[in-house]
């Protein structure tokens, strides 16, 4: 009995780093569509209205989204880092909105690269 309890620990040991490996990397790709899609948003907005807008929650406002997706990382939808544009780089250079977003965490990723450069 004791081998077998032995036995089973080993595996046990060996298999939970593999599933915790396995669900980070679930979360990184869920990251990375969540960004594809605010950023395709975020553009289609700034096309469609001529100018970018002035928080996330503007794209749920006018219908682009349903709502802000979760940052899979961090587990909430308000810790996005929204990074805006300068106003003399913007579609109607008076005022300055959302250019780009990504991800509140400073964790890092398995690659290496932190979640908040992506």
């Amino acid at each position: 009995m004791i081998i077998v309890m032995t036995i089973v620990s080993i595996l046990v040991s060996m298999a939970v780093p593999m599933y915790q490996k396995s669900i980070l990397r679930t979360r990184e790709s869920v990251l990375r569509n969540n960004l594809f899609t605010l950023r395709t948003v975020i553009d289609e907005y700034t096309y469609d209205k001529q100018k970018a807008p002035q928080s996330l929650q503007d794209l749920v406002t006018d219908g682009y989204l349903r709502q802000i997706p979760e940052d899979p990382i961090t587990g909430s939808n308000q810790t996005w880092k929204v990074i805006m544009e300068d106003a003399l780089t913007s579609v109607n250079q008076t005022e300055s909105g959302v250019f780009d977003v990504r991800s509140g965490s400073d964790k890092t990723s398995l690659e290496g690269t932190p979640y908040a450069e992506w």
